[in-house]
């Protein structure tokens, strides 16, 4: 276990309570009606594909779940989808992610930056040691919400 990660242990039990999680869908589909076609999916191949394990199926229908890791991209749960609700052709960026500055560390003057040191693709940008800013490059992949040990980041609107 990295120094990183042992502090962020630390921290979980003492994190303000569990917001209610907003749960996207995999970023491949045309149209939201598309996923009522998901109920006749008996084998969910979308959710067995992932190789971050973040679709989880609710209400028999695919969500991405960001609280253990992020969605790289690659495409597998487009790939084995055969009701086709979901397909490479549709790939789309997710929603921006933003930065609750009331419940960033960074923001109150404590050195963090884990959701820098995970981005992919360096959409955080820090002000000198403090005051996180997420840009235009953010995909919306979800890894910085995973490791962020103050849940302060929160998912953004539609693009």
């Amino acid at each position: 276990m990295e120094r990183r990660e042992f502090f962020t242990t630390l921290l979980r039990p003492i994190q303000k309570e569990e917001e209610p999680k907003t749960l996207l869908r995999p970023p491949y589909y045309k149209d939201e009606a598309d996923f009522e076609k998901c109920s006749e999916c008996e084998d969910k191949a979308c959710a067995k594909a992932c190789e971050e394990r973040i679709i989880v199926i609710e209400d028999e229908k695919p969500l991405l779940d960001f609280s253990e890791s992020g969605c790289t991209f690659c495409d597998e749960c487009a790939r084995v989808c055969k009701e086709g609700v979901l397909s490479i052709e549709a790939k789309r960026l997710l929603p921006k992610l933003s930065i609750d500055m009331l419940g960033c560390l960074a923001w109150k003057k404590t050195i963090c930056s884990m959701c820098k040191d995970v981005c992919l693709d360096n959409a955080i940008e820090f002000a000198g040691l403090f005051n996180p800013e997420i840009s235009d490059r953010c995909t919306g992949c979800g890894f910085c919400i995973s490791v962020c040990p103050t849940n302060a980041i929160k998912i953004g609107e539609e693009r």
